[in-house]
């Protein structure tokens, strides 16, 4: 393993004595498929402690998504063995232990903003006024206040999708599960909302495991950096990121910045076969 880059002149990101909050032993996820197995994922070893804001960065099909689904119990792993608070994949689902943001907003068009971010609170039967008050705290948080009664189709891209992170953060979940949410926006759309996403990580505290396929986005973001291979996905380096937690988008200039995009870099070029 590489020596962290980014610790000069910059606060880190890790705590020494951090609890594990996701811990991966010896993952393998082979599909099966009516021509031949698919081998998604193998070997993976992957600890990540609370308070962690880590990007799995790879190809497409590389199995980033595909780990992501393994932790939030949506796909089931052939062997190893993983954990979540100290608990099976299973049981961190069923105790709502994580919230998870998808690719598109998955918002129900006949509800309104409010409505949306309520749902998964009536569904836990939370007394009313508690499902008020979750509510008006995660519309806050991603600055949506006053847009509670509009609807989905009201809404430009980047505001649904900060509709379906405070949906997320409803349940109060210690563990933040997003796979390339801004994907599909600009990039002035997608800068402006890494930007929002920091401070609210920086807010909340909360544990982040974000998907993207986007080198700048991945060491904007992060404390930690997981760079995977091609299918098999396996991991080929993990990069702690210690720029410091106020960054902002100026940062991206700095010598600091671009290292950590370099070896990024150069981690998916050496995984990466062109000769296909």
């Amino acid at each position: 393993m590489h020596l962290p880059l980014g610790s000069e002149g910059g606060t880190s990101l890790m705590t020494e004595n951090a609890k594990p909050v996701i811990e991966i032993e010896k993952l393998n996820l082979i599909f099966e498929t009516p021509d031949a197995p698919v081998h998604a994922l193998s070997d993976v070893d992957l600890t990540i402690n609370a308070g962690d804001f880590v990007s799995f960065i790879g190809p497409s099909g590389c199995g980033k998504t595909t780990l992501m689904r393994t932790i939030a119990d949506l796909e089931t792993p052939t062997s190893g063995h993983i954990s979540v608070n100290g608990m099976s994949p299973a049981e961190a689902r069923e105790k709502r232990a994580y919230g998870y943001v998808f690719q598109a907003p998955a918002l129900y068009p006949w509800r309104t903003v409010e409505k949306n971010v309520v749902l998964p609170l009536e569904i836990m039967k939370l007394p009313k006024a508690e499902q008020k008050a979750r509510v008006k705290k995660n519309l806050a948080l991603v600055n949506l206040e006053g847009f509670e009664k509009k609807f989905p189709w009201q809404l430009s891209g980047g505001m649904q999708q900060r509709v379906s992170i405070a949906r997320a953060l409803s349940v109060e979940p210690d563990l933040l599960l997003m796979d390339e949410p801004f994907g599909a926006l600009d990039e002035i759309t997608r800068d402006h909302l890494n930007e929002q996403l920091l401070r609210l990580w920086d807010q909340t505290k909360k544990t982040v495991v974000f998907v993207t396929h986007s080198i700048p986005e991945s060491v904007f973001l992060s404390s930690k950096i997981v760079v995977m291979s091609p299918r098999p996905g396996k991991i080929i380096d993990i990069i702690d990121c210690n720029l410091p937690r106020d960054r902002t988008l100026d940062i991206r200039e700095s010598p600091e910045f671009l290292a950590i995009a370099h070896r990024v870099r150069e981690g998916l070029r050496a995984g990466h076969s062109y000769d296909d």
